[in-house]
C-alpha cells in the first residue's frame, strides 16, 4: 500500500477540481440516461402530467451523480491500492490513459479520494432519501430497490467489495436495471411489464461495453484476484458468453414483441442496436481483434440504444 499522505509521481499538473471531476468519471453519463427513459415513458399526454415528477427526477438525479462518484473513487481507490490500476492504465498509455485516474496519474492521494468517497456517499444519500420522501408515490418495492441500489454501490469494490466475489457483471447491469426501476415507481407508483423489458435493456448497455473493459483488463484482474468473467475463463469462454449476452439482448426484445409485453414494432426499432453489437463482435473477437474500440462502440450503442427506448416511449404512449 502507498503512503496515504504521498502521491504517485505526477504526469501532468492539474487543478485539483479537474481531478475530481476525473475521479467522479463525470464525463461518462450512461447510466443517467435511465432518467431520460422514465420521463419518456410518463411524460405523454402531455395534459396529464403532473410536474412534480420532474421534481422527483431531477432530485433523484442528483442522487445518483452524487452515490456514483462515490463508488467510482472507492473503487479507483481499491484498483490503485491492489496494483490493478496501475497495471490496466499505464500498460498502454495510449490507449488507456492514466489521466483518468487521479492516484496513477498522483494528481490525488489516498487521504484524498477516501474522503471525496465518504462526503460525496453521505451526500448522495441525503439527496435520494429527498427523493423517495417528496416522491409522488413510494411503493415499498421502489424503496427497497433505491436503498439496495445504493448500499451496494458504495460496497461495489470497498467493505464487501461485491466486484472482487464474482459478481461484477450482475452489479453492472443489476445499476442500470434499478436506475429504470425505483425512479420509475416513484413518480407512478406502479410496476409495468413494457418499462421492466426497457429496464433489463437497459442495464444491459454498460454491461455490454463493461465486458469488453474486463477482456482487456484480464491480467490486471488475475493479479488481484478479481474474479470476472473474463478473467475466470478462456478466451473462448470469454468470447461465449459476450457473444450470448449480445444474442440475449435482442432476444429480450423480441420476445417482449412477439408476446405483447412490448409493441410488435418494438424489436424492428431496436435493430440498429443489434446492427452496433455485431460490428462490437467483429472489432472484438474477430481478426482485428481490437477490444477497446469494440469496448467504444459499447458506448455508442448504449446511447443509441437509450434514444431509441426514448422513442418508443413517445410512440407507445402518444
Amino acid at each position: 500500500m502507498t503512503d496515504l499522505a504521498a502521491p504517485a509521481t505526477r504526469t501532468s499538473a492539474e487543478p485539483k477540481l479537474v481531478s475530481y471531476a476525473r475521479l467522479a468519471k463525470l464525463d461518462v453519463y450512461d447510466y443517467y440516461l435511465s432518467l431520460l427513459v422514465v420521463l419518456s415513458a410518463v411524460l405523454l399526454p402531455l395534459a396529464d402530467f403532473d410536474p412534480a415528477v420532474l421534481v422527483t427526477l431531477a432530485v433523484f438525479g442528483v442522487g445518483s451523480v452524487f452515490m456514483t462518484a462515490s463508488m467510482v473513487a472507492f473503487d479507483d481507490l481499491t484498483g490503485y491500492r491492489d496494483g490493478s490500476d496501475t497495471a490496466n492504465y499505464t500498460a498502454n498509455p495510449t490507449l488507456r490513459r492514466a489521466r483518468r485516474k487521479p492516484l496513477v496519474a498522483g494528481n490525488l492521494t489516498e487521504r484524498e479520494v477516501v474522503r471525496f468517497g465518504w462526503v460525496t456517499g453521505v451526500i448522495g444519500a441525503a439527496i435520494l432519501a429527498a427523493a423517495v420522501l417528496t416522491a409522488p408515490f413510494a411503493p415499498q418495492w421502489a424503496i427497497w430497490v433505491t436503498v439496495a441500489m445504493f448500499v451496494l454501490a458504495i460496497q461495489y469494490s470497498y467493505g464487501l467489495k461485491i466486484s472482487y466475489h464474482g459478481f461484477q457483471e450482475a452489479f453492472i447491469a443489476g445499476l442500470g436495471w434499478a436506475m429504470v426501476l425505483a425512479p420509475y415507481g416513484l413518480v407512478t407508483g406502479r410496476f409495468d411489464g413494457f418499462v421492466l423489458v426497457q429496464a433489463l435493456l437497459f442495464g444491459l448497455g454498460p454491461l455490454l461495453f463493461g465486458v469488453y473493459s474486463n477482456t482487456n483488463d484480464i491480467e490486471g484482474d488475475r493479479a488481484v484476484g478479481r474474479p470476472t468473467v473474463a478473467a475466470l475463463t478462456t478466451p473462448r469462454g470469454n468470447r461465449r458468453f459476450v457473444v450470448a449476452l449480445s444474442v440475449g439482448e435482442f432476444l429480450l426484445g423480441a420476445v417482449a414483441s412477439l408476446t405483447g409485453i412490448a409493441p410488435w414494432w418494438f424489436v424492428l426499432l431496436m435493430l440498429p442496436v443489434t446492427v452496433l453489437r455485431v460490428r462490437q463482435l467483429g472489432i472484438g473477437f474477430g481478426p482485428r481483434g481490437d477490444i477497446l474500440l469494440a469496448r467504444s462502440i459499447g458506448f455508442t450503442a448504449h446511447r443509441l440504444g437509450a434514444v431509441l427506448l426514448i422513442a418508443a416511449n413517445l410512440v407507445h404512449t402518444s
